[in-house]
């Protein structure tokens, strides 16, 4: 009986502990006031709007950074091709000029 009385107040004691303990937990974790919650919510929402724009303003910025750099590259690469490919009509020309020269001096020639 002795140990039955040890085992029940043990039982009695752990549940009692574990009461407390889970009132303690809730009374810390408790929700505030509906005007408090509300309010508090209501700052994170703003805090999360200027975050998102500040956000979405350094990514314009730095799309429009790469939009620029990227035009800046093709007009480059438009120019240097621009001015390979008029050096290669040149180079054309007077190799067709040298070619109908050459062959025109050897038809005077062969008369």
């Amino acid at each position: 009986m002795s140990q039955e009385c040890n085992f029940s107040t043990s039982l009695l004691v752990g549940f009692l502990s574990g009461a407390f303990v889970g009132a303690a937990i809730t009374l810390l974790y408790a929700p505030q006031s509906g005007k408090r919650f509300r309010r508090d919510i209501n700052n994170k929402v703003q805090d999360f709007k200027e975050d998102a724009g500040e956000l979405f303003s350094s990514a314009k910025k730095t799309a429009c950074e790469v939009v620029n750099d990227g035009i800046a590259k093709a007009e480059h690469i438009v120019s240097e091709a621009k001015t390979a490919a008029d050096e290669l009509l040149t180079d054309a020309n007077r190799m067709m000029s040298d070619a109908k020269g050459k062959v025109t001096h050897a038809i005077k020639t062969g008369k």
